[in-house]
Protein backbone atom coordinates (compact mmCIF):
# COMPACT_ATOMS: atom_id res chain seq x y z
CA UNK A 1 0.00 0.00 0.00
CA UNK A 2 1.36 3.36 -0.91
CA UNK A 3 1.34 6.24 1.73
CA UNK A 4 0.37 8.63 -0.95
CA UNK A 5 -1.34 6.75 -3.61
CA UNK A 6 -4.72 4.78 -3.00
CA UNK A 7 -4.99 1.43 -4.62
CA UNK A 8 -8.92 -0.01 -4.79
CA UNK A 9 -9.87 -3.27 -5.72
CA UNK A 10 -13.25 -3.31 -7.35
CA UNK A 11 -14.86 -6.75 -8.34
CA UNK A 12 -17.85 -6.72 -10.74
CA UNK A 13 -15.66 -3.76 -13.03
CA UNK A 14 -17.91 -4.83 -16.04
CA UNK A 15 -21.00 -3.49 -14.30
CA UNK A 16 -23.37 -0.27 -14.14
CA UNK A 17 -21.94 0.68 -10.56
CA UNK A 18 -18.34 -0.89 -11.53
CA UNK A 19 -17.93 1.64 -13.95
CA UNK A 20 -19.26 4.06 -12.01
CA UNK A 21 -17.13 3.64 -8.97
CA UNK A 22 -14.07 3.24 -11.40
CA UNK A 23 -14.68 6.73 -12.54
CA UNK A 24 -15.00 8.45 -9.57
CA UNK A 25 -11.94 6.37 -8.10
CA UNK A 26 -9.66 7.55 -10.92
CA UNK A 27 -11.01 10.77 -11.12
CA UNK A 28 -10.02 11.05 -7.26
CA UNK A 29 -6.14 9.61 -7.89
CA UNK A 30 -6.21 6.04 -7.46
CA UNK A 31 -4.58 3.30 -8.89
CA UNK A 32 -7.67 0.65 -9.69
CA UNK A 33 -7.79 -3.40 -10.01
CA UNK A 34 -10.40 -4.08 -11.60
CA UNK A 35 -11.25 -7.93 -12.22
CA UNK A 36 -13.92 -9.53 -14.26
CA UNK A 37 -15.30 -12.96 -15.14
CA UNK A 38 -14.51 -14.85 -18.16
CA UNK A 39 -17.20 -15.43 -20.12
CA UNK A 40 -17.61 -15.56 -23.92
CA UNK A 41 -19.40 -12.40 -23.75
CA UNK A 42 -17.24 -10.56 -21.24
CA UNK A 43 -17.07 -6.73 -23.09
CA UNK A 44 -15.80 -3.35 -21.50
CA UNK A 45 -18.28 -0.89 -23.00
CA UNK A 46 -19.60 0.64 -19.84
CA UNK A 47 -15.85 1.77 -18.86
CA UNK A 48 -15.41 3.07 -22.40
CA UNK A 49 -19.18 5.02 -22.11
CA UNK A 50 -17.59 6.45 -18.92
CA UNK A 51 -14.42 7.33 -20.46
CA UNK A 52 -12.20 4.84 -17.70
CA UNK A 53 -11.18 1.80 -20.62
CA UNK A 54 -7.28 2.35 -20.86
CA UNK A 55 -6.93 4.40 -18.54
CA UNK A 56 -3.17 4.49 -17.21
CA UNK A 57 -3.96 3.72 -13.36
CA UNK A 58 -6.39 0.70 -14.10
CA UNK A 59 -5.67 -2.52 -14.82
CA UNK A 60 -8.03 -5.07 -15.56
CA UNK A 61 -7.39 -8.89 -13.96
CA UNK A 62 -9.07 -11.63 -14.94
CA UNK A 63 -11.06 -13.35 -12.08
CA UNK A 64 -12.74 -16.42 -10.14
CA UNK A 65 -14.61 -15.24 -6.97
CA UNK A 66 -15.01 -18.67 -5.79
CA UNK A 67 -10.93 -19.39 -5.24
CA UNK A 68 -9.70 -18.30 -2.61
CA UNK A 69 -6.03 -19.00 -3.44
CA UNK A 70 -6.92 -16.32 -6.45
CA UNK A 71 -8.60 -13.94 -4.06
CA UNK A 72 -5.24 -14.26 -1.80
CA UNK A 73 -2.85 -13.46 -4.90
CA UNK A 74 -5.05 -10.67 -5.89
CA UNK A 75 -4.65 -9.36 -2.59
CA UNK A 76 -0.64 -9.92 -2.68
CA UNK A 77 -0.55 -8.63 -6.44
CA UNK A 78 -2.27 -5.53 -5.65
CA UNK A 79 -1.86 -4.60 -2.20
CA UNK A 80 -5.12 -2.77 -1.73
CA UNK A 81 -5.86 -0.15 0.42
CA UNK A 82 -9.51 -0.59 -0.70
CA UNK A 83 -11.40 -3.12 -1.85
CA UNK A 84 -14.98 -3.18 -3.11
CA UNK A 85 -16.82 -5.98 -3.53
CA UNK A 86 -19.71 -5.50 -6.78
CA UNK A 87 -19.40 -8.51 -8.13
CA UNK A 88 -22.60 -10.97 -8.07
CA UNK A 89 -24.70 -13.21 -10.36
CA UNK A 90 -27.40 -9.91 -9.43
CA UNK A 91 -30.35 -11.14 -11.85
CA UNK A 92 -33.18 -11.83 -9.51
CA UNK A 93 -34.98 -13.83 -11.76
CA UNK A 94 -32.01 -15.61 -13.14
CA UNK A 95 -31.56 -16.74 -9.17
CA UNK A 96 -34.55 -19.22 -9.13
CA UNK A 97 -33.13 -20.84 -11.81
CA UNK A 98 -29.39 -21.30 -10.86
CA UNK A 99 -29.27 -21.08 -6.92
CA UNK A 100 -26.33 -23.18 -6.44
CA UNK A 101 -24.74 -20.70 -8.90
CA UNK A 102 -25.61 -17.62 -7.37
CA UNK A 103 -24.90 -18.93 -3.71
CA UNK A 104 -21.05 -19.73 -5.04
CA UNK A 105 -20.45 -16.35 -6.63
CA UNK A 106 -22.61 -13.83 -4.81
CA UNK A 107 -22.58 -15.74 -1.50
CA UNK A 108 -19.11 -17.37 -0.92
CA UNK A 109 -17.44 -14.98 -3.05
CA UNK A 110 -17.75 -12.65 -0.95
CA UNK A 111 -16.36 -14.56 1.97
CA UNK A 112 -13.53 -15.66 -0.05
CA UNK A 113 -12.71 -11.38 -0.45
CA UNK A 114 -12.85 -11.51 3.18
CA UNK A 115 -10.77 -14.29 4.24
CA UNK A 116 -8.29 -13.34 1.44
CA UNK A 117 -7.76 -9.58 3.66
CA UNK A 118 -7.63 -11.39 6.80
CA UNK A 119 -4.61 -13.43 5.85
CA UNK A 120 -3.13 -11.25 3.22
CA UNK A 121 -3.65 -7.81 5.54
CA UNK A 122 -6.81 -6.92 7.61
CA UNK A 123 -5.70 -3.41 7.61
CA UNK A 124 -7.67 -3.25 4.10
CA UNK A 125 -10.71 -1.80 4.43
CA UNK A 126 -14.11 -4.10 2.53
CA UNK A 127 -17.20 -2.99 1.21
CA UNK A 128 -19.90 -5.49 0.35
CA UNK A 129 -22.57 -4.32 -1.80
CA UNK A 130 -25.77 -5.67 -0.14
CA UNK A 131 -29.13 -4.88 -1.63
CA UNK A 132 -32.65 -4.14 -0.56
CA UNK A 133 -33.56 -7.61 -1.97
CA UNK A 134 -32.50 -8.70 1.59
CA UNK A 135 -35.69 -7.33 2.62
CA UNK A 136 -38.13 -9.11 0.43
CA UNK A 137 -41.29 -9.71 1.92
CA UNK A 138 -40.74 -6.28 4.33
CA UNK A 139 -41.38 -6.66 8.11
CA UNK A 140 -41.84 -2.64 8.37
CA UNK A 141 -41.89 0.35 6.15
CA UNK A 142 -39.69 2.13 5.26
CA UNK A 143 -37.00 0.07 5.72
CA UNK A 144 -33.58 1.26 7.49
CA UNK A 145 -30.17 -0.22 8.69
CA UNK A 146 -32.08 -2.54 11.49
CA UNK A 147 -35.37 -3.84 9.87
CA UNK A 148 -35.64 -7.47 9.77
CA UNK A 149 -34.69 -9.44 6.55
CA UNK A 150 -36.94 -11.52 4.98
CA UNK A 151 -35.09 -12.24 1.87
CA UNK A 152 -37.52 -14.10 -1.07
CA UNK A 153 -35.48 -14.65 -4.03
CA UNK A 154 -31.79 -17.21 -3.86
CA UNK A 155 -30.57 -13.48 -4.59
CA UNK A 156 -31.62 -11.91 -1.83
CA UNK A 157 -30.49 -15.12 0.36
CA UNK A 158 -27.41 -15.31 -0.86
CA UNK A 159 -26.60 -11.68 -0.65
CA UNK A 160 -27.61 -11.89 2.75
CA UNK A 161 -25.35 -14.29 3.55
CA UNK A 162 -22.30 -12.08 2.25
CA UNK A 163 -24.15 -9.22 4.85
CA UNK A 164 -23.89 -11.10 7.51
CA UNK A 165 -20.30 -12.52 7.05
CA UNK A 166 -19.23 -8.84 6.43
CA UNK A 167 -20.28 -8.26 9.81
CA UNK A 168 -18.95 -11.50 11.38
CA UNK A 169 -15.44 -10.44 10.38
CA UNK A 170 -15.41 -7.05 11.58
CA UNK A 171 -16.12 -8.08 14.95
CA UNK A 172 -14.64 -11.43 14.83
CA UNK A 173 -11.67 -10.19 13.05
CA UNK A 174 -11.45 -5.89 14.00
CA UNK A 175 -11.74 -5.99 9.61
CA UNK A 176 -13.03 -2.66 8.00
CA UNK A 177 -15.96 -4.48 6.71
CA UNK A 178 -18.96 -2.35 5.58
CA UNK A 179 -21.93 -2.52 3.99
CA UNK A 180 -24.06 -0.70 2.28
CA UNK A 181 -27.78 -1.70 1.36
CA UNK A 182 -28.32 -0.06 -2.13
CA UNK A 183 -32.08 0.30 -3.29
CA UNK A 184 -32.79 0.20 -6.90
CA UNK A 185 -30.56 2.05 -9.01
CA UNK A 186 -30.68 2.80 -12.42
CA UNK A 187 -28.36 4.23 -15.25
CA UNK A 188 -27.62 4.33 -18.69
CA UNK A 189 -25.23 1.76 -18.17
CA UNK A 190 -28.15 -0.67 -17.35
CA UNK A 191 -28.38 -3.90 -19.15
CA UNK A 192 -31.23 -4.74 -21.02
CA UNK A 193 -31.90 -7.26 -18.74
CA UNK A 194 -33.51 -5.01 -16.34
CA UNK A 195 -36.71 -3.76 -16.63
CA UNK A 196 -36.22 0.00 -16.05
CA UNK A 197 -33.35 0.09 -18.93
CA UNK A 198 -36.22 -2.72 -20.78
CA UNK A 199 -37.98 0.07 -20.58
CA UNK A 200 -36.05 3.50 -21.77
CA UNK A 201 -34.21 1.40 -24.44
CA UNK A 202 -38.56 0.03 -26.01
CA UNK A 203 -39.81 3.56 -25.59
CA UNK A 204 -36.72 4.84 -27.72
CA UNK A 205 -37.43 2.08 -30.15
CA UNK A 206 -41.04 2.97 -30.39
CA UNK A 207 -40.77 6.59 -30.52
CA UNK A 208 -37.98 6.24 -33.63
CA UNK A 209 -40.22 3.48 -35.22
CA UNK A 210 -37.87 0.41 -34.36
CA UNK A 211 -40.38 -1.50 -32.25
CA UNK A 212 -44.18 -1.58 -31.73
CA UNK A 213 -44.53 -2.88 -28.34
CA UNK A 214 -43.30 -2.91 -24.71
CA UNK A 215 -44.12 -6.63 -22.76
CA UNK A 216 -43.73 -6.53 -19.04
CA UNK A 217 -44.89 -8.02 -16.40
CA UNK A 218 -46.21 -6.84 -12.69
CA UNK A 219 -46.70 -3.22 -13.71
CA UNK A 220 -47.96 -2.43 -9.90
CA UNK A 221 -44.28 -3.92 -8.44
CA UNK A 222 -43.14 -0.81 -6.39
CA UNK A 223 -39.56 -0.01 -6.38
CA UNK A 224 -37.04 2.72 -4.84
CA UNK A 225 -35.20 3.92 -7.72
CA UNK A 226 -32.27 6.34 -7.19
CA UNK A 227 -29.16 7.40 -9.77
CA UNK A 228 -26.55 4.78 -9.47
CA UNK A 229 -23.91 7.38 -10.70
CA UNK A 230 -24.81 9.47 -6.72
CA UNK A 231 -24.69 5.67 -5.31
CA UNK A 232 -21.27 4.71 -5.78
CA UNK A 233 -20.49 8.10 -4.22
CA UNK A 234 -22.39 7.34 -0.96
CA UNK A 235 -19.92 3.52 -1.51
CA UNK A 236 -16.75 5.30 -1.89
CA UNK A 237 -17.98 7.75 1.51
CA UNK A 238 -18.63 4.43 3.52
CA UNK A 239 -15.22 3.84 3.19
CA UNK A 240 -13.66 6.87 4.07
CA UNK A 241 -15.90 7.04 7.57
CA UNK A 242 -13.74 6.28 10.63
CA UNK A 243 -15.83 3.46 11.85
CA UNK A 244 -17.47 0.35 9.77
CA UNK A 245 -21.02 0.72 9.36
CA UNK A 246 -23.99 -0.61 7.62
CA UNK A 247 -25.46 2.39 5.60
CA UNK A 248 -28.90 1.95 3.48
CA UNK A 249 -28.63 3.97 0.36
CA UNK A 250 -31.59 4.90 -1.08
CA UNK A 251 -34.59 8.08 -2.03
CA UNK A 252 -37.18 6.95 0.47
CA UNK A 253 -39.69 7.50 -2.58
CA UNK A 254 -41.36 5.22 -4.18
CA UNK A 255 -42.93 4.50 -7.76
CA UNK A 256 -44.83 1.63 -9.84
CA UNK A 257 -43.44 0.22 -12.92
CA UNK A 258 -46.18 1.74 -14.59
CA UNK A 259 -44.70 5.34 -13.21
CA UNK A 260 -42.16 4.66 -14.82
CA UNK A 261 -42.84 3.74 -18.08
CA UNK A 262 -45.30 6.98 -18.31
CA UNK A 263 -42.31 9.30 -17.28
CA UNK A 264 -40.02 7.16 -20.03
CA UNK A 265 -42.37 7.63 -23.01
CA UNK A 266 -43.30 11.25 -21.45
CA UNK A 267 -39.31 11.89 -22.34
CA UNK A 268 -40.32 11.11 -25.99
CA UNK A 269 -43.47 13.05 -25.67
CA UNK A 270 -45.43 9.96 -25.74
CA UNK A 271 -48.48 10.63 -23.45
CA UNK A 272 -49.86 7.16 -22.14
CA UNK A 273 -53.68 6.36 -21.50
CA UNK A 274 -53.63 3.40 -19.53
CA UNK A 275 -56.64 0.97 -19.91
CA UNK A 276 -58.02 -2.23 -18.64
CA UNK A 277 -56.75 -4.33 -15.58
CA UNK A 278 -54.46 -6.97 -14.36
CA UNK A 279 -53.24 -8.90 -17.44
CA UNK A 280 -55.15 -7.18 -19.54
CA UNK A 281 -54.13 -3.75 -19.03
CA UNK A 282 -52.61 -1.63 -21.58
CA UNK A 283 -50.95 1.67 -22.15
CA UNK A 284 -52.21 3.56 -25.48
CA UNK A 285 -50.77 6.17 -26.72
CA UNK A 286 -52.97 8.46 -26.31
CA UNK A 287 -52.23 10.37 -29.66
CA UNK A 288 -52.09 7.45 -32.07
CA UNK A 289 -54.70 5.15 -29.78
CA UNK A 290 -51.64 2.68 -30.57
CA UNK A 291 -51.57 -0.01 -27.65
CA UNK A 292 -48.13 0.36 -27.00
CA UNK A 293 -47.43 -1.76 -23.46
CA UNK A 294 -48.83 -4.78 -22.53
CA UNK A 295 -49.10 -7.41 -19.40
CA UNK A 296 -47.34 -10.43 -20.61
CA UNK A 297 -47.31 -12.86 -17.58
CA UNK A 298 -44.45 -14.86 -18.27
CA UNK A 299 -42.25 -11.81 -16.57
CA UNK A 300 -44.16 -12.14 -13.76
CA UNK A 301 -41.67 -13.13 -10.62
CA UNK A 302 -42.04 -17.04 -8.97
CA UNK A 303 -41.91 -14.79 -5.60
CA UNK A 304 -42.75 -10.57 -5.82
CA UNK A 305 -41.07 -8.38 -2.59
CA UNK A 306 -42.90 -6.11 -1.29
CA UNK A 307 -42.72 -2.35 -0.96
CA UNK A 308 -39.50 -1.99 -0.95
CA UNK A 309 -38.65 2.02 0.68
CA UNK A 310 -35.53 2.90 2.10
CA UNK A 311 -34.49 5.72 4.55
CA UNK A 312 -31.20 6.88 4.22
CA UNK A 313 -31.29 9.18 6.94
CA UNK A 314 -28.18 7.45 9.07
CA UNK A 315 -26.00 7.89 5.85
CA UNK A 316 -27.40 11.50 5.48
CA UNK A 317 -25.70 12.30 8.65
CA UNK A 318 -22.82 10.21 8.64
CA UNK A 319 -21.75 10.51 5.21
CA UNK A 320 -23.14 13.91 4.28
CA UNK A 321 -24.69 11.34 1.08
CA UNK A 322 -28.21 12.38 0.00
CA UNK A 323 -29.76 11.75 -3.62
CA UNK A 324 -30.31 14.63 -5.63
CA UNK A 325 -31.98 13.40 -9.09
CA UNK A 326 -35.37 12.60 -9.41
CA UNK A 327 -37.20 10.06 -11.45
CA UNK A 328 -38.34 12.37 -14.00
CA UNK A 329 -34.70 13.40 -14.55
CA UNK A 330 -33.33 10.09 -14.44
CA UNK A 331 -35.59 8.34 -17.16
CA UNK A 332 -35.00 11.54 -19.11
CA UNK A 333 -30.98 10.72 -18.84
CA UNK A 334 -31.57 6.95 -19.95
CA UNK A 335 -34.10 7.85 -22.64
CA UNK A 336 -31.75 9.93 -24.30
CA UNK A 337 -29.04 7.87 -24.46
CA UNK A 338 -31.10 5.35 -25.97
CA UNK A 339 -32.38 7.06 -28.51
CA UNK A 340 -28.74 7.98 -29.25
CA UNK A 341 -27.71 4.43 -29.56
CA UNK A 342 -30.71 3.30 -31.33
CA UNK A 343 -30.27 6.48 -33.95
CA UNK A 344 -26.71 5.38 -34.33
CA UNK A 345 -26.97 1.56 -34.73
CA UNK A 346 -25.07 0.94 -31.44
CA UNK A 347 -27.66 -0.83 -28.76
CA UNK A 348 -25.66 -2.00 -25.75
CA UNK A 349 -26.58 -5.10 -24.12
Amino acid sequence: MSSNIKTAIVTGITGQDGAYLTQLLLDKGYRVFGTFRRTSSVNFWRLEEVGAFGHPNLELVEHDLTDLGASIRLMEQAQPDEVYNLAAQSFVGVSFNQPITTAEITGLGAVNLLEAIRIVDPKIRFYQASTSEMFGEVQQIPQTEVTPFYPRSPYGVAKLYAHWMTINYRESYGIFGTSGILFNHESPLRGKEFVTRKITDAAARISLGRQDCLQLGNLDAKRDWGFAKEYVEGMWRMLQADEPDTFVLATNRTETVRDFVSLAFKAVDILLDWQGSAESERGIDSRTGKTVVQVNPRFYRPAEVDLLIGNPEKARTLLGWEPKTTLEELCQLMVEADLARVASGKSFE
